[in-house]
């Protein structure tokens, strides 16, 4: 078996190749597999000349993991039992696209900040945040091998590799306990009891002509079938990934009118790559909400591939996100309408549209036409337009919770780079917290208040996930992590500071921007004068006047009569 050393692997991984590292096995990635990976391109695009084991067998079954071997070109050269790790090109703008004449070929779509930019002062020495490239894109050279070294990290190799070993003695307990098995009785039984008795309320209000309570009746209906969903979505009720996409098309789509696809492709970079300014989608709200001031320097989007502009608008905006949370939460699933709508009609004209085959990508679309027709036609039977979009606002507002609940596990935690040494333990702890809830209660969330090991076993069964925080929690205390958990109050007090934190540097910046734009007027001003008083010529054109005002009033008058 071919053994590869660091830079056969570099060398090759600039030549275009796809190469991941998995248990000491070097896999090349086949573009025909890369365009269909289920997951999303960019889940292994992210993982480019990296350590993969842990994010691979976290988020896949047996049964896929027995089907990576094929992949398989020879063996990595280890040093002391770990990969020393290389960049992977996208984290540095790069990537791979079809040129005029077919081939692939690199692509520059982004460049690094520079060390003077604004954002460089809150991130570490080992952060890589991008700009939109603004400069000619296609460059057949592509990444050199200076921009597949990491840069300087404060974190230890072997420390993060002993922190990865231990994680994955801590999957073997995890599988070993049984909390892979799906509890399909004690589990799902009392929440499809919980969705069936909301359905029927809600139907039975709507008859008596009971608009609000409707309304509140199928905003909840929405707000716990979503948590099956995205059960389903990481494959974690029959782990079998063509019924639990059906399954889930028909709660996602066709019950709730959101696509499915978009949720599973959105969400599975979010989990790889989780709270990255540049790289998650979960966090990338401008001009909405920033959860960092690394958010004011227009950054681009690996995953929206635009650049999420701080421009007027997102300065008024964020000046105020702190008082406008809530409200914001209040309409946040339109936002989820938008997003999977672009989704499928992109994939619409998606060649490669492999990820679940053509039958996925109708059986969404068909589900959301069925759900336009259903819930229209409850608009409709509300008897005006006024009680229509009062029965809208009410039935969505309801589902609000949800969202606040699920951005109290990240907002108010580290968005650091700490590059490509970070293990898949450390980043998911780092980045994420829970929210403390009583056992009693916990249906109102989900289960999915337990984020913290939900992120470190993205399919483990939502109803097991308690039991396996216990086990995650001794991993943190003998490896020296932080298991951070807030209560839901203290957690909403944390995500406001942090958006108050950011809405505080919005204004200091206009602040910086005025005075700047104040000296810069008085400079040129002062230049002027000086000019003015040293040239006759100059007092003429400035219409006698021998002041700087005088002289650029003068100026503006004269190139406004020459418009005219």
């Amino acid at each position: 078996m071919t053994l590869w050393t660091r830079a056969q692997v570099a060398q090759r991984i600039l030549q275009g190749d796809t190469l991941i590292i998995y248990r000491g096995e070097l896999l090349n990635i086949p573009r025909k597999w890369l365009d269909a990976h289920p997951g999303g391109t960019l889940a292994l695009l992210h993982f480019i000349g990296r350590d993969a084991t842990d994010e691979i067998d976290a988020n896949h079954p047996a049964d896929t993991i027995k089907l990576i071997p094929r992949y398989s070109i020879g063996r990595v050269e280890l040093t002391d039992d770990y990969w020393p790790p290389l960049m992977p090109p996208i984290a540095t703008g790069w990537v791979r696209r079809a040129g005029k004449d077919g081939t692939q070929e690199w692509y520059r779509e982004a460049v690094e900040l520079t060390s003077d930019d604004y954002s460089a002062k809150f991130t570490p020495p080992s952060s890589i945040l991008l700009h939109e490239n603004a400069t000619s894109k296609s460059d057949a050279s592509g990444p050199t091998l200076d921009e597949l070294e990491p840069p300087p990290s404060a974190l230890s190799l072997e420390q993060q590799a002993r922190q990865s070993k231990a994680y994955r003695e801590l999957h073997e307990r995890i599988i070993a306990a049984g909390l892979y098995k799906t509890r399909y009785i004690t589990g799902y039984g009392p929440e499809i009891v919980r969705y069936t008795l909301l359905a029927i309320f809600a139907a039975l209000f709507y008859r008596a002509d009971w608009l609000v309570p409707s309304a509140v009746c199928l905003g909840l209906f929405w707000h716990q079938l979503v948590f099956s969903a995205h059960d389903l979505g990481h494959m974690g009720v029959t782990h079998n990934w063509t019924a639990d996409r059906i399954i889930s098309t028909i709660i996602a789509d066709f019950i709730g009118g959101l696509s499915i696809g978009w949720w599973v492709q959105n969400h599975n970079v979010h989990h790889l790559v989780t709270n990255h300014p540049s790289h998650d989608p979960d966090i990338e709200h401008i001009p909405f909400f920033a959860i960092s001031p690394v958010f004011l320097s227009s950054l681009w989007s690996s995953y929206y591939k635009r650049t999420m502009p701080f421009d007027a608008f997102a300065r008024r905006f964020l000046a105020i996100q702190h008082k406008l949370f809530y409200l914001i939460m209040a309409f946040a699933r339109f936002n989820l309408y938008v997003n999977s709508y672009v989704f499928l009609w992109q994939k619409a004209f998606d060649t490669k549209r492999a990820r679940g085959g053509w039958w996925a990508w109708r059986l969404e679309v068909a589900g959301i036409v069925f759900f336009w027709c259903w819930f229209g036609r409850v608009l409709y039977g509300c008897g005006s337009w006024q009680r229509a979009l009062v029965y809208l606002i009410i039935s969505h507002a309801v589902t609000s919770p949800l969202h606040v609940q699920i951005v109290l596990s990240h907002f108010s935690m580290s968005t650091d780079d700490l590059g490509p040494a970070e293990s898949f333990p450390h980043r998911q702890m780092r980045t994420t917290s829970d929210v403390i809830c009583d056992p009693t209660i916990e249906f109102i969330h989900g289960g999915l208040h337990l984020q913290v090991t939900h992120h470190l076993f993205p399919r483990l069964p939502r109803h097991n996930l308690r039991q396996a925080s216990l086990l995650v929690k001794e991993f943190a205390k003998e490896q020296g992590l932080v298991y951070a958990e807030f209560g839901f109050v203290d957690g909403n007090k944390q995500v406001i500071g942090t958006l108050r934190g950011v809405a505080e540097q919005v204004k200091i910046m206009r602040k910086v921007v005025k005075v700047e734009v104040e000296e810069a007027v008085g400079k040129r001003n002062r230049e002027l004068l000086e000019k003015a008083n040293g040239c006759p010529n100059g007092i003429g054109k400035a219409n006698g006047n021998r002041n700087g005002h005088g002289y650029t009033n003068g100026n503006g008058a004269h190139a406004h009569e020459k418009h005219s």
